[in-house]
C-alpha cells in the first residue's frame, strides 16, 4: 500500500517570459536536467510549460523551487549548474527558505565577468561575520567557499580604498614531497602550495591587473614563514589551510594584525598534515578565542559544499569511514 507521499502526481508550471525560461532551462536545458537527477522526479518543458511528474513531496518540492528560480531569471540572473544544485540543498534542509532573497543578495564582488555572491545560508553568514568583525575563523570541508569568498570580500575593500593591500598566506607543509627535492630557490618550491590562492585571484581580476598588482605590492602572495617580524597595517589577510598551522604559527600570525587591518583564517580540521603529535594551531585557536569579542567562527558542513553534487557524496563516504560508521 503506498502512502500518499509516494503517490505519483503531475504538476504544471507556466511560464510567459521566454528569456526568463532561457535562463532558467540553462544551455541544452541543463538545469532541468540537475533537478531531474537530483530530486527524483521527471521535468519536461512543452511551450511556455514545465510539466513535473514523480512523488509527490519531490514534486512539490520541485515546483516551489522552480517559482523561485524562475523570478530570479526574471530579474536577469545568469543561473548556473551549480546555482541551481546549491538551491536544491538550500529547500531541502528548508522548505520555507527563500532562495529569491539569498541569491538577490548584494554581491559581494562584480565585474564584467564574474558576479560573486552568497550561494548558500552558511555562506551568507560568513559574509556577514567577515563584515561585520575584525579577525574570523572559517573552518569547513573544501568546496564551501571559505578561500574564495574571502579573496572576494578583499579584492572589493581593495577597490573600494577600505584597505591598501591584500595578503594571501598559507602554510607550506610537507605532504608526501620534500620540499628540498622541488627545483628552483624558495619562491619556486613554495609556489606550488600558494596555488590555489593564486587561482582564486584570478578568477576576480584579469591576469595582467593581479600581476601589477603583485609587482606594486598591492597584492602579496606567500608562505606564512614571510609574515614573521612584521606589522601589517591597512590590509585584508587571508590565512589559508590553517589546520597546517603549529600553534606557534598561528600566534605569530594573529599578532601580525595591524591598524585597519581585518584577517580571515581558513581550514579544514578534519585535513591536518602536521606530523603525529604536532596540535593544529586552528584548533587550538578556535578553542582559544572563540568567545573574543570582535572575534568570530563560521562552521561549514559537507551540505554546504558548492562543487559538484558528488563532492558533497565523497566528504560524506569519508567522514562516515573515518567515524567507524
Amino acid at each position: 500500500m503506498h502512502t500518499i507521499a509516494e503517490a505519483t502526481i503531475q504538476e504544471i508550471l507556466s511560464l510567459d517570459d521566454n528569456e526568463a525560461s532561457r535562463l532558467l532551462f540553462g544551455q541544452q536545458n541543463e538545469n532541468l536536467k540537475l533537478l531531474e537527477k537530483q530530486l527524483g522526479i521527471s521535468i519536461h518543458n512543452r511551450g511556455g510549460e514545465v510539466i513535473l511528474r514523480g512523488r509527490l513531496d519531490d514534486v512539490k518540492l520541485g515546483l516551489g523551487l522552480l517559482n523561485q528560480l524562475y523570478r530570479l531569471a526574471e530579474a536577469k540572473h545568469d543561473l548556473r549548474p551549480a546555482d541551481v544544485s546549491s538551491a536544491v540543498q538550500i529547500l531541502k534542509r528548508d522548505p520555507q527558505a527563500d532562495v529569491v532573497a539569498l541569491f538577490s543578495d548584494k554581491a559581494i564582488f562584480a565585474n564584467h565577468t564574474r558576479h560573486v555572491s552568497p550561494r548558500s545560508l552558511a555562506q551568507k553568514q560568513y559574509v556577514e561575520a567577515i563584515r561585520s568583525n575584525d579577525l574570523i575563523f572559517a573552518v569547513g570541508p573544501a568546496g564551501t567557499g571559505k578561500t574564495y569568498l574571502a579573496v572576494a570580500m578583499g579584492v572589493a575593500a581593495l577597490m573600494r580604498k577600505e584597505v591598501k593591500r591584500i595578503i594571501l598566506t598559507r602554510p607550506a607543509v610537507e605532504a608526501g614531497e620534500k620540499l628540498g627535492f622541488l627545483p628552483g630557490d624558495i619562491i619556486e618550491k613554495v609556489n606550488p602550495y600558494l596555488r590555489p590562492l593564486y587561482d582564486a585571484l584570478y578568477d576576480m581580476v584579469d591576469m595582467e591587473k593581479a600581476q601589477n598588482w603583485m609587482q606594486s605590492g598591492i597584492v602579496e602572495v606567500a608562505p606564512i614563514a614571510f609574515m614573521r617580524g612584521r606589522t601589517l597595517n591597512d590590509s585584508f589577510i587571508i590565512l589559508d589551510e590553517a589546520q597546517n598551522t603549529t600553534p606557534e604559527q598561528m600566534k605569530m600570525f594573529l599578532t601580525r594584525m595591524g591598524f585597519g587591518s581585518k584577517a580571515v583564517v581558513t581550514g579544514d580540521i578534519t585535513q591536518v598534515d602536521l606530523p603525529n603529535g604536532v596540535t593544529s594551531g586552528l584548533i587550538h585557536a578556535v578553542k582559544l578565542l572563540e568567545n573574543v569579542e570582535g572575534i568570530a567562527v563560521s562552521r561549514f558542513t559537507h551540505v554546504d559544499v558548492v562543487r559538484h553534487p558528488i563532492v558533497q557524496l565523497i566528504i560524506q563516504a569519508y567522514d562516515a569511514r573515518e567515524s567507524g560508521r
